[in-house]
């Protein structure tokens, strides 16, 4: 039996250590509670920035590779728009864009192409141009200065109209990227004197070079053309060709014939400049679309190699393709120089792109295997090869 005092002391403990846990019991409480709050406001800080790194992972697009610049001049329309359609078709990417320069006013619409990739391709500020004059010459200035504008283009490829290509997208679009330089067919011009006089001393006939028109640059070498105001105005003045009478404009026949300068402006524009900023060591220097220069097919011999030879329908067969496949080597006579062609560093054939097919011949070389502008169809050749 307790005595009162203890059983009043033993109360006393029992009170203060109930009113501990109680104490002990809500400063817990209280903790989660702060905790509760604390992540509470945590959640309202960061859900916007949540909700904005969210949102910016579905509008920012995949990463965007370096793209190639098609640059066709074309008269109108692009004749061989199909063919092209299925070379891009070859792509998943968005690793090219087109830019076309037709006459003033041409529209690309769904009457005049039936690709889509044309649809609305053309630049809008065009010029009238003339074979042999320098308005080819500032019809490729004005389509770099369009294709510059896109900061993703990287190379700047130049078609005619009458191109096609011979391999499929991603082959050609690694043979070009993996090179780090411009493709320009440049060789010095010693056999013809298309060099005037009158450009020295601002052109030295030491920087004087002669080459296909169809290059494809680097946007090093793209700026530096766009932004020549050296090297164009004097083509203006002094590199004009001669007056054929199929030429005939507005310009009266020459008396003397004979006597009068010849100078195809497009032929040495892209290539003299280049020589002249010191930049040829940053050159592959061939062109990557093959010509056929038939110097038979005129009957005045003043006018044979003019122009090269036009396949027709009955020239179009895989036999073609596989000939001009087949070159591996290009040589320059008056440089004494045969320039091997080489890809990612090992052999490899010459040309990606041939001209001029007309519409019916490129029609019937898509009907077949030939352009292997598939990527199966590259495939199975490489395994067969």
């Amino acid at each position: 039996m307790l005595s009162p005092k203890l059983g009043s002391q033993l109360e006393r403990m029992k009170r203060r250590s109930n009113s501990m846990k109680l104490r002990h019991r809500w400063k817990r409480k209280f903790i989660v509670l702060l905790l509760l709050v604390f992540c509470f406001a945590t959640f309202l800080f960061l859900e916007p920035e949540y909700s904005k790194i969210k949102m910016m992972s579905l509008i920012t697009p995949p990463l965007q590779k370096p793209k190639i610049a098609f640059l066709f001049i074309a008269r109108n329309r692009i004749p061989l728009d199909i063919v092209w359609d299925a070379f891009f078709q070859g792509d998943v990417e968005n690793r090219f864009s087109i830019y076309v320069h037709s006459r003033p006013g041409f529209l690309l619409n769904r009457v005049t192409t039936r690709s889509s990739f044309f649809l609305n391709r053309q630049i809008n500020d065009s010029i009238q141009v003339d074979w042999g004059e320098a308005t080819m010459i500032q019809a490729e200035r004005i389509l770099l200065q369009n294709a510059l504008v896109d900061p993703f283009n990287e190379w700047f490829l130049f078609l005619s109209d009458s191109c096609i290509p011979l391999y499929n997208f991603s082959y050609t679009y690694d043979y070009i990227t993996s090179a780090g330089t411009s493709f320009v067919d440049s060789f010095a011009d010693t056999k013809e004197s298309r060099y005037n006089p009158k450009m020295n001393p601002v052109i030295p006939v030491d920087n004087w070079r002669k080459g296909s028109q169809w290059v494809v640059l680097t946007r090093k070498h793209a700026r530096i053309v766009v932004e020549d105001e050296t090297v164009f105005p004097m083509f203006q003045l002094h590199c004009q060709r001669k007056s054929l009478p199929e030429f005939w404009r507005n310009r009266p026949f020459p008396t003397n014939p004979s006597a009068e300068h010849n100078c195809i402006p497009d032929e040495h524009y892209v290539q003299t400049l280049l020589a002249q900023k010191g930049l040829e060591s940053e050159l592959t220097r061939r062109s990557l679309t093959h010509s056929s220069w038939d110097v038979s097919s005129s009957r005045d011999p003043k006018r044979r190699g003019w122009h090269p030879m036009t396949y027709k329908l009955g020239d179009a067969t895989p036999d073609l393709i596989r000939s001009i496949k087949a070159i591996d080597n290009i040589n320059y006579e008056t440089e004494y120089r045969r320039e091997w062609c080489t890809s990612k560093g090992k052999p490899s054939q010459c040309f990606l792109f041939a001209r001029k097919f007309t519409r019916p011949a490129a029609l019937r070389l898509l009907n077949t295997s030939a352009l292997e502008l598939s990527n199966k169809q590259q495939v199975e050749s490489a395994i067969e090869a």
